[in-house]
């Protein structure tokens, strides 16, 4: 076995002495949340333009880009886009939109490709997004390759992430942003993970569906059945890294450390961490060798959501046993979010609007919810 690290030794402490007192980390005070946080148009668009508009996105695994030449295209809130890995091995990020007349480069999807080539009228770009060629050009009339080449969007490559800001001329210094969460994201080798699932879930409002990944005071109630099965409910370490965040849990075997003398403990065994990237990036071990990966972006609307799931196993799965493991993981982190959560979740949603509640409260034990919104007010100027 690989020795414990000092830090999951401490989180390990940590986890116990609540296990013990039957406590859990908690903030200063409840917070309350207006319930317009969650309902009004007009916060809502201001939120979304400063928050997922302005700052940086993780929107891809560095897997996804595995080799030169390989691109990843996708829409996301409206906007459509491609990455692509040139063949220096860096990652950009393009609109996916011809500088001619706007048509799309390619369908959203995955693949390889040595250039792009526009299926409307044929104009050629390379990979760094410099327009190369046009169909009929000695008929075109002159074309300035420096104001006719792809419209390019911020691109970082970072701890296993490709991270993107969704406004043209926008851009960002991915290591201050990520500041001394960087460290843990990296601990994480997601670049060394296989993908071995990725669905698109819709759910509930933004921060109806959000703040179910930032507690476990629900899971005894709601996640009885998956989830649940393995971790203490309402029992959560804390710890902020900016506007980033971690959460622990423990599992139902916490209690083994409790009889074992600590030279012999692997706590990452009995403990669940789950790291969270503001706004919208959740990265969370919960069974054996495997990962789930969650971006939730925001709707059109206030009460819609997409969220990206992408299942992560330690190795691509070779023998019957490890297919049939992989699979299950899959299967009941795709229950738990989407059966589970996300039901409950549009209870919550519908309820937004019929005067049950001019506000919610959150609670202290749940302070990754309250750091969230606080994070989303610092962003986008909130009340």
């Amino acid at each position: 076995m690989n020795a414990a690290t000092p830090e999951a030794v401490a989180l390990a402490h940590r986890a116990l002495t609540h296990l013990r007192n039957k406590t859990t980390d908690q903030a200063a005070s409840t917070l309350t949340q207006p319930i317009e946080a969650y309902t009004d148009p007009v916060r809502f668009q201001r939120e979304v333009d400063a928050v997922f508009r302005r700052l940086p996105l993780a929107l891809a695994l560095s897997i996804e880009l595995p080799t030169p030449r390989t691109y990843r295209a996708m829409t996301v809130m409206d906007v459509p886009l491609v990455l692509i890995r040139g063949d220096d091995g860096r990652a950009r990020a393009f609109l996916n939109a011809c500088r001619h007349r706007g048509a799309a480069l390619c369908k959203d999807g995955q693949g390889r490709m040595d250039r792009f080539v526009c299926p409307y009228h044929a104009w050629q770009y390379d990979l760094q997004g410099q327009l190369t060629g046009l169909y009929g050009a000695s008929t075109f009339g002159e074309v300035d390759a420096r104001t006719h080449s792809l419209t390019e969007l911020h691109c970082e490559e970072r701890a296993g992430l490709l991270w993107v800001c969704l406004t043209p001329g926008v851009t960002f210094d991915i290591d201050h942003w990520l500041g001394d969460f960087a460290p843990h994201l990296e601990g994480l080798h997601l670049d060394n993970w296989h993908l071995h699932a990725q669905r698109d879930i819709p759910g509930p409002g933004w921060k109806v569906a959000w703040e179910g990944y930032l507690e476990a005071y629900h899971h005894n109630t709601v996640h009885v059945n998956t989830v649940g099965k393995f971790t203490i409910g309402n029992l959560s370490l804390h710890d902020t890294f900016g506007p980033h965040q971690r959460i622990v849990f423990g599992r139902r075997s916490l209690p083994e450390l409790l009889d074992q003398p600590e030279d012999r403990w692997q706590p990452d065994v009995h403990i669940r961490r789950i790291h969270l990237g503001f706004p919208n990036l959740a990265i969370s071990g919960v069974l054996g060798d495997h990962c789930l990966v969650s971006q939730v972006f925001p709707g059109p609307t206030p009460d819609t959501t997409v969220t990206r799931q992408t299942v992560l196993a330690a190795r691509a799965p070779t023998t019957e046993e490890e297919l049939k493991a992989t699979e299950a993981f899959s299967q009941i982190v795709l229950q738990a979010v989407r059966d589970e959560d996300y039901a409950i979740g549009a209870t919550v949603q519908a309820a937004l609007r019929t005067g049950a509640n001019p506000s919610f409260t959150i609670g202290r034990n749940e302070p990754a919810v309250q750091h969230f919104h606080r994070m989303v007010a610092r962003y986008a100027g909130s009340p």
